[in-house]
């Protein structure tokens, strides 16, 4: 197995796109290739401030390296969650990250700004945990980029992952999410921009910019994702995958091109602002207001908070780096 470009060794198969490369015309490839994403779909402007939501995961590193290389303003933000020593590790990931490439971080205590981590938060809000920090950290990101005068927010997500909530949204029929499905969510008023510019490169295409790279991340799994449906149907589309390499792709880019446009000829949804916080939404409370006035009820009955205790919805920003 040689390099297409060069002829020597390889290091990374590329099977599913039919060549192979070696370490330095990989980096280089995967650079370009996200590049071209990002001007194919006019995710970002040149050298534009751009706030990357970092977890300590492979793919959040990797989209924030590649995005200071390609010139970005690129400043990341990290989530503490809560979630015991899985939480601490990935704040100290993020920080050495930061740190040795003179990059600014942000960061949010969850329950420091709020009073409560997941664990408590999906306890007393009647949630599973995934549901209840998953409506946290969309209301969080958005509302530090909206603050802090960001246009767009970038996240890791790849083509595994995108091609997992499709199949999901597909056989559990949501056309709201299908319609809102795509590497860009435009922005709006009160909302950030969303792009994905890995969407994409497959979880081991990433995997392997991330090794060759030297970028040390944290490689365990968040401890509440067991059990998560996204992991049933990515298993699936990798036995697909497996016997038709490419197979993911298609059927993202298949969905995108040709079925999706015809699902964005529908009305858009109406926004209002929230009674509560001021952020969009479509009833007169949003959820995320809806969830954490709910918890401070339920800690208040439970004496886990004093009665005079109140929801504030605008959480704190501790800068790093």
């Amino acid at each position: 197995m040689v390099c297409k470009v060069c002829g020597e060794k390889a290091q990374v198969e590329l099977r599913a796109r039919g060549f192979a490369l070696c370490k330095a015309h990989y980096l280089d490839w995967f650079v370009k290739e996200t590049e071209r994403a990002i001007r194919r779909h006019r995710m970002l402007q040149p050298g534009e401030r751009v706030l990357v939501a970092v977890s300590g995961g492979k793919d959040s590193l990797a989209l924030w390296d590649v995005l200071h290389r390609l010139g970005y303003q690129a400043v990341g933000l990290h989530l503490q969650l809560g979630i015991g020593a899985y939480s601490e590790r990935s704040l100290e990931v993020t920080q050495a990250f930061a740190r040795e490439r003179g990059l600014e971080l942000l960061v949010v205590d969850l329950r420091q700004a709020y009073g409560f981590g997941v664990p408590e938060l999906a306890q007393l809000s009647g949630r599973v945990a995934c549901s209840a920090c998953g409506l946290s950290k969309r209301y969080v990101i958005n509302q530090v980029a909206v603050e802090g005068g960001f246009r767009v927010v970038a996240t890791g997500h790849n083509l595994d992952d995108e091609a997992a909530v499709l199949l999901g949204n597909l056989l559990n029929p949501q056309e709201d999410a299908l319609t809102r499905q795509g590497p860009v969510l435009p922005e709006r008023p009160g909302l950030a921009a969303r792009v994905k510019p890995f969407y994409r490169f497959s979880e081991r295409e990433v995997l392997s910019y991330t090794l060759l790279r030297g970028i040390r991340y944290l490689h365990e799994e968040c401890p509440n994702a067991k059990g998560a449906k996204s992991l049933l149907y990515k298993e699936a589309l990798n036995l697909v995958e497996r016997e038709m390499p490419g197979a993911k792709l298609r059927f993202l880019e298949g969905f995108l091109d040709r079925i999706q446009p015809r699902l964005q000829a529908a009305e858009e949804v109406q926004l209002r602002e929230c009674e509560r916080c001021g952020y969009p939404t479509t009833g007169a409370v949003c959820s995320f207001c809806r969830m954490w006035d709910a918890v401070y009820r339920r800690a208040k009955k439970r004496r886990l908070l004093p009665e005079e205790a109140e929801f504030h919805p605008l959480a704190p920003v501790a800068r790093l780096g």
